[in-house]
């Protein structure tokens, strides 16, 4: 019972979601934003509640099998393990404490309903991305938070710079969504199978040179949503969405998301030596390049957008 109880962490963002994006604007406002707040709270509460369940292996859940063809069987479950339980309690801990602050900011904001609703299912996508025991459902979160985050950078729709960012954001990220589409489609031809868990298990039975391109795969399809050399250039115009997206977005959610598919394939992104050192290039160029932008910068945003870059970039070369 407990274990099933794993299903809230992402299931209560993508209720509260619906609810308002259905309903949000015939509720009464404080409805829906005690929603918004409460869907990704009661994350955080599950998530301190079953942290035991990350010892070990972790815990494994389905809960429905989603796709069934002869040998394939994608299972929409959750992998609650050492790695995604503290991303896990990161993620919906500081997104709890923007939602609080959301709904103070966006006070005056008439259409608050779209708001929270974009909000509250970026969030139940970010959980996808961490949770997810296939590489199908992670890709689903992947997309979800770029959709999501084309929905929100572009919140104030009405000023075409700020649409422009929404837009502009939306098809830079699709580049690195592209190479790691390719490297997934590989991975599942090379294994026959797209649970991670097993991927990672049989990554030493793949030549040394494919295991190196498929590093730089994922390595390219990171940095389009980590912000990173060359897929960088959307991060500071994404300043032009609310506060409250930038914080989300930008500080401790969908710029880790690329370091964080580094980590969970990262038996297999290790075996490549080239790829590694790659990987190290890659963060400490944007570091460099982030750090040396905020330095002739004056516009207070666009400086925090080049510090979040220069963070994720020491981050890669932590991986």
């Amino acid at each position: 019972m407990s274990e099933s109880l794993l299903f809230l962490i992402p299931l209560l963002p993508l209720v509260c979601a619906v609810l308002n994006m259905l309903f949000g604007m015939r509720l009464p406002r404080l409805v829906t934003e005690t929603l918004a707040v409460c869907g990704v709270a009661g994350a955080f509460v599950v998530t301190l509640l079953l942290w035991g369940f990350a010892d070990g292996d972790g815990t494994r859940v389905v809960l429905f099998t989603w796709l069934a063809s002869g040998n394939l069987d994608v299972s929409f479950a959750i992998n609650f393990d050492r790695l995604a339980a503290p991303m896990t309690l990161m993620v919906t801990g500081v997104a709890t404490l923007i939602h609080l602050y959301a709904v103070g900011y966006m006070h005056d904001e008439v259409d608050y309903a779209r708001f929270f609703g974009l909000l509250n299912l970026f969030v139940f996508a970010m959980l996808a991305i961490i949770l997810a025991d296939n590489l199908l459902v992670l890709f689903l979160g992947w997309e979800g938070v770029g959709l999501c985050s084309y929905g929100l950078i572009g919140f104030w729709y009405q000023k075409l710079e700020n649409a422009k960012a929404g837009t502009k954001a939306f098809l830079v990220t699709r580049v690195g969504d592209v190479f790691l589409g390719i490297a997934l489609l590989w991975l599942f031809a090379l294994t026959g199978t797209l649970s991670i868990s097993v991927i990672n298990a049989q990554a030493a039975s793949i030549s040394p040179g494919v295991v190196l391109v498929l590093t730089l795969l994922l390595l390219l399809g990171a940095c389009g949503k980590s912000a990173q050399l060359p897929l960088m250039t959307w991060l500071a115009d994404a300043m032009a969405g609310p506060t409250p997206v930038s914080a989300l977005i930008h500080a401790a959610t969908m710029v880790t998301a690329g370091v964080y598919l580094l980590c969970r394939l990262f038996p297999r992104v290790s075996l490549a030596a080239v790829g590694m050192t790659a990987i190290t290039a890659i963060g400490a160029l944007t570091a460099l390049y982030a750090a040396s932008c905020a330095l002739a910068q004056r516009e207070i945003k666009r400086v925090l957008a080049y510090s979040t870059m220069s963070q994720v970039g020491y981050m890669f070369m932590a991986v």
